[in-house]
């Protein structure tokens, strides 16, 4: 997004800052590719979780099975018309390193968190097109299985299962206080870019991405730490999502934490595997998965919220 011209600029504004663009092409795509298939019994995955704890590896890996369809930076910025996004010619991206500076590279078949642009709807919307676009997704792929990353989607994982309730729901958690710091830099970092480059800042908010950055949106409101400069307000937002996210789905059969710090792990992996229905995918390419946690931290935190978060961290690690 960083080296988009004026014209991509303006074709990115102009599709997804208005929804009547992108529900019109979603219809007229319905119109022309929609198939009547069942796609309601297939095991669809879904990562979600808080940023930062490996849900774009998560996505990689899986992805790298050839077993799943995802949206890709080839569908930008059609993303509610994954058929007709095909049609247009695209100026290709040799693959580099995301902006995000954590050795992650990507190009136009990588897949990427796309879909809130349909789930930021009406919830009426959703339980009525969801099944249709994600076999027009489907479609435009030749897959049988979706495969998403999104990081709100736990928001709703209540609603995806209503409606495919054989999908399943990988939610990654980190060491807390790597994760935090993690946060706190890519706030920082995004910042500067985004004060350097408004259209960073506009393309994040059309995707949902406002994890952090200019237009950061916390997961739940502070209680005791305000300033998004210290690790405190990171490591207390970490408490509180995860901890409803613990007390929310530790009982949801189809709902699995994964632990980030197991990722490296092949005995792991394959449990996970297992899991969602893949143990045929036997080649595990460990080039996915990044342990950056091996960097001392040194920043002054409070130790209450500190040792709130490991207790937590080491409940997860204990659960199933």
């Amino acid at each position: 997004m960083q080296n988009y011209n004026n014209i991509q600029k303006f074709l990115h504004d102009f599709v997804l800052n208005k929804k009547i663009i992108n529900k019109s092409l979603f219809e007229l795509e319905k119109m022309i590719y929609l198939k009547n298939r069942d796609i309601v019994n297939q095991s669809h995955v879904f990562i979600t979780g808080l940023a930062r704890s490996g849900t774009t590896s998560l996505l990689n890996f899986l992805f790298s099975s050839d077993e799943y369809a995802s949206l890709t930076y080839n569908n930008m910025p059609f993303i509610l018309s994954p058929n007709f996004s095909k049609l247009f010619n695209k100026k290709n991206i040799i693959k580099k390193e995301r902006l995000h500076g954590d050795g992650i590279n990507f190009d136009n078949n990588s897949p990427e968190a796309l879909d809130e642009v349909f789930f930021d709807n009406n919830e009426e919307f959703v339980k009525n097109e969801l099944k249709n676009y994600i076999q027009l997704i489907l479609l435009s792929n030749k897959k049988n299985k979706y495969l998403s990353k999104n990081n709100l989607s736990f928001k709703r994982i209540d609603l995806i299962q209503s409606i495919l309730p054989n999908s399943i729901f990988l939610i990654p958690i980190r060491e807390p206080l790597h994760q935090a710091n993690s946060l706190l830099n890519q706030h920082l970092r995004f910042i500067q870019l985004q004060k350097e480059n408004d259209f960073i800042r506009r393309y994040m908010n059309y995707l949902g991405h406002n994890e952090f950055g200019l237009s950061h949106k916390p997961w739940n409101k502070p209680i005791n730490f305000n300033n998004l400069n210290n690790i405190n307000y990171w490591l207390e937002q970490w408490n509180l999502f995860y901890e409803f996210i613990y007390m929310k789905f530790q009982s949801y059969e189809n709902c699995y934490f994964v632990v980030y710090e197991e990722l490296h792990n092949p005995n792991y992996v394959e449990k996970i595997l297992k899991k969602i229905n893949l143990e045929k995918f036997k080649h595990i390419d460990f080039k996915f998965f990044r342990n950056s946690n091996k960097k001392e931290i040194n920043i002054e935190y409070d130790k209450n919220i500190f040792d709130k978060s490991q207790l937590l961290y080491q409940s997860f690690i204990q659960s199933k």
